[in-house]
């Protein structure tokens, strides 16, 4: 899988600044994914009331995608199963971005194992029981294993730049 591409792109910058370009945005969170850097990044998910429920995850961007882990039994686990909709926010070098979307759970053995392997190489030593994560630990707000694998389907990202080199607020639609 590759970065995937907007099929429009809207400025919403208010100062005369152009549209920031997407291949500036899809550039830095490969920089991220292929250095193992952290980055902080929140999920955003629905309540069954309809309020929101937002939490820091460990997330990985991995082929054009991001993907999140979390226990069936978690506030973001129980809403995602109720709903997909869901926001990923990310802090990246020079620009701060929103991804709309859905995340649905992964349970094809392949694609766990791939991005198992990919958590094992940033320190977590997640393994593939049935169709879901195992490991020693995870993240205190993760619940009890087993853990499920999210991936995360974008429909539009915002992005405002956030540095001196940086300028402008662009929104990019997916098809």
């Amino acid at each position: 899988m590759t970065n995937p591409q907007p099929v429009s792109t809207t400025n919403l910058d208010q100062y005369g600044d152009q549209a920031l370009p997407w291949p500036s945005v899809a550039d830095r969170l490969d920089t991220v994914a292929h250095a193992g850097r952290d980055v902080l990044t929140v999920l955003g998910t629905v309540r069954p009331d309809g309020r929101p429920h937002a939490a820091p995850v460990g997330s990985l961007w991995i082929d054009g995608a991001w993907y999140v882990v979390t226990g069936p039994g978690t506030q973001k686990g129980r809403n995602l199963a109720r709903n997909p909709a869901c926001t990923m926010t990310a802090r990246l070098e020079g620009i701060d971005v929103v991804f709309n979307g859905e995340a649905h759970r992964v349970t094809d053995r392949a694609e766990l194992e791939r991005v198992a392997e990919v958590y094992r190489t940033h320190g977590w030593p997640a393994e593939v029981a049935n169709e879901a994560f195992t490991a020693p630990f995870t993240a205190p707000s993760g619940g009890p294993p087993p853990w499920y694998l999210f991936r995360i389907t974008t429909a539009s990202v915002v992005g405002v730049g956030s540095s001196a080199d940086v300028n402008g607020a662009t929104k990019w639609t997916f098809a």
